[in-house]
């Protein structure tokens, strides 16, 4: 039984079963949620209501991340990450 969800297991077999890789691509996404939702702040008060809002805001970023690469939403440049350690 897993506490966590989605399941490591699951995450990391789409990262390779790399977790180093994981967490790099998992915070990479999640502070372009971070951001978008401080830029977007505005436009979404005119596009929903108050109570959808407050329900994505009581998510945070790093969980949306890890579901979005569950659902292989969020990938990553083979090419690019293997320059980036070298």
């Amino acid at each position: 039984m897993s506490l966590m969800n989605p399941p490591i297991d699951e995450l990391l077999g789409k990262a390779d079963n790399d977790r180093f890789l994981l967490c790099a691509v998992a915070s990479e996404r999640a502070r372009d949620i971070n951001d978008m939702m401080r830029g977007q702040r505005d436009r979404a008060l005119a596009l929903q209501s108050a109570t959808q809002i407050a329900q994505l805001a009581g998510r945070k970023p790093l969980s949306l991340a890890m579901e979005e690469i569950a659902r292989d939403e969020v990938g990553y440049d083979h090419q690019k990450f293997d320059e980036e350690i070298s």
